[in-house]
């Protein structure tokens, strides 16, 4: 595997293990530790899909990332 592999693989695991913590019952979607994976996830995974020259997931982990950016910031204005 290359290191843009590792990369994309790494952002995709988070993302994936936050779903399965949240499915599971163990983080709610208000939890920071569930808004850190996904936003930490989507751009290790967005950054990957520039590096690879890959619109469509440029576009989709971008606005994973910003969504999750936002729920990051609420979260922190109400803390």
């Amino acid at each position: 595997m290359t290191y843009i592999d590792w990369i994309g693989s790494a952002g995709v695991f988070l993302i994936l293990l936050a779903y399965v913590l949240n499915a599971a019952g163990k983080l709610g979607t208000k939890d920071l530790i569930y808004i850190l994976m996904n936003f930490i996830g989507a751009s290790l995974a967005c950054y990957a899909s520039v590096l690879m020259d890959y619109v469509p997931f440029i576009i989709l982990e971008a606005v994973w990332a910003t969504v999750s950016l936002f729920s990051l910031i609420r979260y922190n204005m109400k803390n």
